[in-house]
């Protein structure tokens, strides 16, 4: 691990995971305003970059390629970028080396939602998420589930249930800048 400047809190990334359907990019998109900061949707990114659509990407070269292309994108954003508000892919932070690059750069916020209140959003998310598509409400409950680990590494933990996504917003903003008011460092 290579030892350079420390990154102040205030100028780090935010870094938005939780499963696919949770509100990352919409809850990031009000965030990313409420804090003057741009916002980055690694999905829009990506095919933006590889001028293909995700499922496309899925369906022509496979998982393991789009993983290898997602993994990169957040790499380059997460060392490179700072002060923005970033939104990962459900299944992107289950990459050891997409946590450890975000981990290390990056404040890291967990959009937590139920499975029975992710359940009632189904009908809402299936169509535009390829790794959902041809599997049983049972099997995308065992993704769910399998998925909950990667999630548990974190810096700090939202749970979204019973919140609009303005909620959620206003609630991490006040959370931020709270933390970021308790790590200011002092003037002598």
């Amino acid at each position: 691990m290579s030892y350079m400047r420390q990154i102040p809190v205030r100028e780090k990334n935010i870094v938005l995971i939780g499963f696919m359907g949770v509100g990352k990019t919409t809850i990031g998109q009000l965030v990313a305003k409420k804090l003057y900061r741009d916002f980055i949707d690694i999905d829009v990114e990506i095919e933006k970059n590889e001028k293909m659509l995700i499922k496309d990407i899925f369906s022509k070269y496979g998982e393991k390629e789009f993983r290898r292309i997602e993994r990169e994108t957040i790499s380059d954003i997460c060392q490179a970028k700072r002060c923005k508000v970033v939104s990962l892919g459900g299944g992107a932070f289950q990459q050891e080396e997409v946590r450890n690059v975000c981990l290390e750069n990056c404040i890291v916020l967990f959009l937590d939602l139920s499975w029975d209140r992710w359940k009632e959003r189904l009908d809402l998310i299936i169509e535009s998420r390829p790794v959902l598509h041809n599997r049983t409400l049972e099997e995308m409950q065992e993704l769910f589930n399998a998925r909950q680990d990667a999630y548990s590494k974190h810096n700090s933990r939202v749970q979204t249930d019973n919140l609009v996504a303005e909620e959620v917003a206003d609630y991490i903003v006040e959370t931020l800048k709270l933390g970021w008011d308790i790590y200011q460092p002092q003037k002598d």
